[in-house]
């Protein structure tokens, strides 16, 4: 599996991938999942893939090289749309050529691909490509993608990116994002790929390879941390079966009568049990026998 995450701002376009493939916990691989295609000056665009690796090679190497009959390529087409047109085009010609040896095998066709860059005068695009070749466009209600294990790694982008972060900001949100994910998940690992694009330059305007040396990804993975545990330190515990005039930190007051769905206590399991008392609040566990 694999982490990938394309932004798109007002200022330009940042992505970054992680590099672990793995078939098993024994056949753990690197492999690069970002793909550069830029002709400077006239156009730069960014390809990330997830999900079989085979397949995603294919692809790759198919749009680096297909002209098809209209001599239509990814180096020539006028627009970002065209040029996801191609890649989709490519994503069914390997489905074509594969998906039935691989479900021979019981290995399902799983691809997904992120495209975003700048072709000549036109504004900046994000597109993702699915496993049958279609794809949407990010809008500013929708600022970026994900592919691969994105479940741990949204929240902050969530509560971060809108169109007007800047390149900077959007970049640190995305290795935060990056860090959670490493964090929870095995199947996702350095090195990292980081590149931001500045909107007009027509050509990549920063890039870095990330490894576990690098000194400020290793400052993001100690400070997030940190300041992560003093923010959830900070937030104030909850107040139970508070009284009903009370309005801080109620998690539940005297009024509520919330009730757990009991199970019936069967025959055969006798009724000699502790005798259900009412819930208490947590001074009243401690023993101040004091309401908060």
């Amino acid at each position: 599996m694999t982490y990938c995450i394309g932004m798109r701002l007002n200022q330009g376009l940042v992505f970054l991938s992680d590099s672990r493939t793995n078939a098993g916990v024994d056949q753990v691989g690197t492999f690069r999942k970002m793909s550069v295609f830029e002709h400077p000056g006239d156009r730069m665009l960014v390809m990330m893939t997830a999900g079989n690796l085979s397949i995603s090679q294919a692809i790759r190497q198919i749009v680096a090289e297909h002209v098809d009959s209209d001599g239509r390529s990814i180096w020539n087409v006028t627009s970002m749309y065209d040029a996801a047109r191609i890649v989709g085009e490519a994503v069914r010609t390997v489905h074509q050529r594969e998906a039935k040896a691989l479900a021979a095998c019981g290995i399902d066709f799983n691809v997904s691909i992120i495209l975003g860059g700048q072709i000549g005068v036109e504004r900046c695009r994000l597109f993702q490509v699915y496993s049958a070749g279609n794809f949407i466009e990010s809008h500013d209600e929708n600022t970026y993608f994900q592919i691969g294990e994105a479940k741990y790694g949204k929240p902050i982008i969530d509560r971060v990116i809108n169109p007007a972060t800047s390149l900077d900001e959007a970049a640190k949100c995305a290795l935060i994002s990056m860090d959670s994910t490493l964090r929870s998940n095995i199947s996702v690992g350095l090195p990292l790929d980081l590149l931001v694009y500045e909107t007009e330059r027509l050509a990549v305007t920063r890039f870095v390879t990330i490894d576990e040396k690098n000194q400020y990804f290793r400052m993001i993975r100690d400070t997030w941390g940190k300041q992560l545990k003093q923010v959830f330190e900070a937030i104030v515990d909850p107040v139970w079966n508070a009284a009903p005039e009370a309005t801080s930190n109620v998690l539940s007051s005297a009024n509520m009568h919330s009730k757990p769905v009991r199970v019936a206590i069967p025959e055969h399991a006798g009724r000699s049990g502790l005798a259900i008392t009412p819930l208490q609040s947590l001074a009243q566990q401690f023993g101040s026998g004091e309401q908060h």
